[in-house]
């Protein structure tokens, strides 16, 4: 029987700074890939992939271009390894989706890479804008965290596995959600766990 190949593309949380320097030093496919995006971009987004700072990379602005075209460049570094090997199946956590979409052809790179810096400064927008935070809820059954959501007025936003859902919103929401369920019968496992995995991830500028 035939082997099939999946490719899986990383999301937003997977960046550091130098990601991709030693793809561009080893393979020049790779290093025209991130010349291009810095065209393309009209930027030096590889400076700030390579050099950083941290906090820079991390604005969503960046941070969503810079592992669109690391994840590309990774397929073409293997490629240049492996050769123009058949992909069966394409798939990314989060921002990953644009990435695996581009690896299978739905889109080109320059098209792809457009739309996502695009999607990243229209984010920037929407977290300047309010407060809001991200939980993993552990050991919760998931119609249970469903329930939650809605009785608090807060998204689902990620089944990463069963026993751990993450929820999103507005901030004040998604700490008063996570502070229900150890004082009720929730069925949590770990819920002395839960408001130190609260991360927030909006900000609104001091005024």
């Amino acid at each position: 029987m035939a082997k099939k190949i999946a490719l899986l593309f990383a999301g937003q949380g997977a960046q550091v700074v130098g990601m991709g320097r030693d793809l561009a030093e080893q393979f020049p496919v790779a290093a025209d890939l991130f010349g291009q995006a810095d065209e393309i971009l009209g930027r030096k987004l590889s400076e700030v992939m390579w050099s950083g700072p941290i906090e820079e990379l991390t604005k969503t602005s960046n941070c969503q271009p810079a592992l669109f075209v690391h994840g590309l460049a990774c397929l073409a570094a293997l490629r240049e390894l492996a050769g123009n090997f058949p992909i069966d199946a394409a798939a990314g956590l989060s921002l990953g989706e644009m990435t695996a979409h581009a690896a299978a052809g739905t889109f080109d790179f320059t098209a792809g890479l457009k739309l996502v810096q695009k999607r990243g400064e229209l984010m920037d927008e929407a977290c300047a804008a309010t407060v809001g935070g991200m939980a993993a809820m552990i050991g919760g059954f998931e119609n249970d965290v469903r329930q939650l959501a809605a009785d608090e007025d807060v998204d689902v936003a990620n089944i990463n596995a069963p026993g751990q859902i993450v929820i999103s919103g507005e901030l004040a929401k998604v700490e008063a959600a996570m502070a229900w369920p150890r004082n009720t019968a929730f069925g949590a496992q770990r819920c002395s766990t839960w408001r130190a995995l609260i991360i927030r991830v909006s900000w609104k500028p001091p005024t």
